[in-house]
């Protein structure tokens, strides 16, 4: 079998369409399985690229983790938005509060869901 240089072997690449880079700056790559993780560490990932589909290669340190519960950011919500949602529904800051944490700080949402459990 015949030896392809690098440059050959790039210039036919490029004649199929395929692209290859280095993603830079990767500090780690978690793959998410049911039931566990597994992290790799000091990532060198590549991206091929061949008719619209994404090949990623990573390389690194390997490491399994058993999964973690998802940590719900804390959102902030401003005052006006709680008293806004209490004056519309009738209820108690701290119950309009509640409901904006709920509903990730969607002022609409909080009020429907307010008044379904008021006329509930």
């Amino acid at each position: 079998m015949r030896r392809i240089s690098p440059r050959e072997l790039r210039r036919l690449s490029q004649r199929m369409g395929l692209t290859l880079e280095e993603l830079e700056d990767v500090e780690e790559v978690i793959i998410r399985l049911r039931d566990k993780e597994i992290v790799i560490t000091n990532a060198k990932v590549s991206v091929m690229s061949f008719k619209g589909e994404k090949i990623f290669q990573i390389m690194g340190e390997v490491s399994e983790r058993e999964k973690t519960e998802e940590v719900e950011e804390k959102i902030e919500i401003p005052e006006e938005d709680v008293q806004l949602v209490a004056a519309q529904t009738g209820v108690s800051l701290e119950e309009a509060r509640k409901a904006l944490e709920e509903t990730k700080g969607d002022l609409a949402q909080a009020i429907i869901l307010l008044n379904a459990r008021r006329s509930a």
